[in-house]
């Protein structure tokens, strides 16, 4: 099938550039990118791994204990040994 699409000057170029380093034409390389991004999406969303993968869904008296917890144990650093 064929179709049409409007592409920004800025951005075909940098297209144009991207496929022909790839030794690609723009053609391969518009069908590359978006099977890439439908197989993202099919993928899912990345995990983030450690205490980050919390961060926006604990509470935030969980945060603040945290803080707390982060903030005794630094405090405990003896500066001049990180001179």
């Amino acid at each position: 099938m064929k179709t049409t699409l409007e592409v920004p000057d800025g951005l075909y170029r940098q297209i144009k550039a991207r496929a022909a380093l790839k030794g690609q034409t723009i053609r391969a390389f518009f069908l590359d990118a978006i099977q890439a991004k439908l197989m993202a999406e099919r993928a899912g969303p990345k995990k983030t791994r450690g205490w980050r993968s919390a961060f926006g869904t604990v509470p935030k008296d969980d945060i603040a204990e945290l803080q707390q917890i982060l903030d005794d144990e630094f405090s405990q650093i003896d500066a001049e040994h990180w001179q």
